[in-house]
């Protein structure tokens, strides 16, 4: 069972904070924490609503390296979406473990089969597929797709478990507020959780209103931890 802390853009483009989310996310439990590395001038149109405010917030190669090297300090796995192949070659350089495809990234071959081609672990947010099966991702590492709706925050209503299959998924990336969907898709069988993390859900940003506050994140590894007891006893 992974418990991904995405912390995302929530540092705010603040190393001191996001190195004290990396402190609360270890400390609560979390496997992992998750960055993501882009440029928004290739990622989004000049007028888009929160332009200024990714810009700002943008992650230099210098602070890629400087989150990396702390989660190994604090003994914590540094995750990674990459956007573009730039991206992919400072992940690359870092030595990262696995890489992240974010849902709007899922049909961007050029990308994907560069990341395919390091043979590196990869984690598939699903989001915006359309596509009848699976995407078909050859590669030498391990792929793991994740169920997730395209909305933020998404209601619970759009979650729609019934008709996802955990056999197939390798786990949920989660958008809802709170931390019900994600104890519900751990029950039925979910073995990755990625869920949006902040210190407080007060703070400026897009994401902080979907994420999850140290003590809700602890309660989320918690109820993971317990449910994989009675899912995988008998293994």
């Amino acid at each position: 069972m992974l418990i991904i802390a995405e912390i995302g853009l929530n540092h705010n483009g603040d190393m001191h904070l996001a190195q004290c989310m990396i402190d609360e996310a270890r400390a609560a439990g979390a496997d992992i924490v998750k960055f993501q590395i882009f440029d928004p001038s290739k990622l989004f149109p000049q007028d888009f609503e929160w332009m200024d405010y990714h810009i700002r917030v943008r992650l230099s190669f210098e602070q890629v390296k400087l989150l990396r090297n702390y989660c190994d300090h604090v003994g914590i796995e540094f995750c990674a979406s990459v956007f573009d192949l730039e991206g992919l070659e400072w992940c690359d350089t870092l030595d990262v473990r696995r890489l992240k495809v974010a849902s709007r990234s899922i049909y961007d071959s050029a990308l994907i089969g560069a990341m395919s081609e390091t043979g590196k672990d990869m984690i598939v947010s699903l989001g915006m597929w359309d596509g009848p099966s699976f995407p078909e991702i050859s590669t030498a590492g391990r792929v793991d797709f994740l169920y997730c709706v395209a909305k933020y925050p998404t209601p619970l209503s759009d979650i729609n478990f019934s008709r996802v299959d955990f056999s197939k998924y390798g786990g949920f990336s989660d958008h809802t507020e709170g931390i019900d969907a994600a104890a519900v898709a751990i029950a039925r069988g979910a073995r990755i959780i990625e869920k949006h993390f902040t210190l407080s859900k007060m703070m400026d940003g897009p994401d902080h209103i979907c994420s999850v506050e140290p003590h809700e994140l602890r309660q989320l590894v918690d109820i993971s931890r317990r449910y994989s007891k009675c899912l995988h006893a008998a293994e």
